[in-house]
């Protein structure tokens, strides 16, 4: 990456107006242009991971899937448009009807609780303070200024550092990390499965989206990776929030890129470097892949100077 930055909040707003990807857009309501954009060519798939848990895979974050006897528990939900498509995709894993009794956030961000605006008339919405307190009071992003979800849209019970939900003959732990991703990530723990949905604190194979403006920071990030690395068994089956099913070994390779991007910035604002030219001499050579089309390098290495500088 040679390429001159342009500011993040403008290059942002172009990309996700473009393409649909509203990561940051918060709360419950689909809105105008990206996230109520048309969506009839969108695909929900689902894919067996392990045991009772299932991952559903369209436009938005990954939804986690637990079926069993006692109903179905949903981890995310995606955009609302999509609704009747997740229900589509979860009667065609479900034997007979789709009784839908939990679902849990693992932050705020509207691509991955767009849907709770539907699903939250069906079963009580989980999540983190944080989520709630977000998703209820008007937020000034890197994109513009979020409003209020509705009430019915809003998590109805929430946690402080973790809640286990004893659902399918296992125990479903949400565990809270603080400043990574946002200040109200969960991730989850299907422990009788050997599951983890990771949210968006884990790209699968791709620069990371890290919202400063939610509190979000690139060492919290690494922090509560590593943490989980060390928790989980080698053999553990990762959901990303977004990306393709992955391994413990992927997410070990995901703590490289993130702890070799943050020495890479961090040296080069020890030898007086600008943002401008550090996005000119672009990461280290074997990460320039991990690029995609809403956090290019350029935008990756804004992200982890932001993060560093604390702006």
């Amino acid at each position: 990456m040679k390429s001159t930055s342009r500011r993040w909040s403008t290059h942002a707003r172009c990309v996700v107006a473009a393409t649909g990807i509203a990561i940051v857009l918060g709360g419950g309501v689909a809105r105008p242009a990206a996230a109520q954009q048309e969506m009839s060519d969108v695909e929900i798939t689902a894919t067996h991971v392990a045991g009772n848990v299932y991952m559903l895979q369209g436009r938005g974050g990954n939804i986690g899937v637990s079926v069993g006897s006692d109903g179905v528990l949903l981890v995310d939900d995606k955009f609302a448009p999509l609704a009747d498509k997740i229900r589509a995709s979860l009667s065609e894993i479900v034997d007979g009807a789709v009784e839908l009794q939990f679902v849990l956030n693992t932050h705020w961000h509207g691509d991955h609780v767009g849907g709770n605006v539907e699903f939250g008339a069906e079963a009580p919405v989980i999540a983190h303070t944080n989520v709630r307190e977000r998703m209820s009071t008007r937020q000034e992003t890197a994109f513009g200024v979020v409003e209020p979800s509705p009430p019915e849209a809003l998590p109805v019970l929430t946690f402080g550092d973790s809640v286990s939900i004893h659902f399918n003959g296992e125990e479903i732990r949400a565990i809270h990390y603080p400043h990574g991703h946002t200040d109200g990530d969960a991730v989850i723990f299907f422990t009788g499965s050997n599951v983890v949905h990771m949210g968006d604190i884990h790209f699968a194979g791709l620069f990371p989206f890290i919202d400063l403006s939610s509190g979000g920071s690139v060492r919290g990030v690494i922090d509560a990776v590593t943490r989980i690395v060390d928790q989980v068994p080698p053999d553990a089956s990762v959901i990303p929030g977004h990306g393709p099913l992955s391994t413990v070994d992927d997410l070990r390779e995901y703590v490289e890129m993130l702890e070799e991007s943050v020495a890479f910035v961090e040296a080069g604002i020890r030898a007086g470097k600008s943002l401008v030219a550090l996005i000119a001499e672009g990461v280290p050579e074997r990460w320039a892949g991990w690029s995609w089309r809403f956090i290019d390098e350029a935008r990756w290495i804004e992200i982890v100077h932001g993060s560093l500088q604390g702006s």
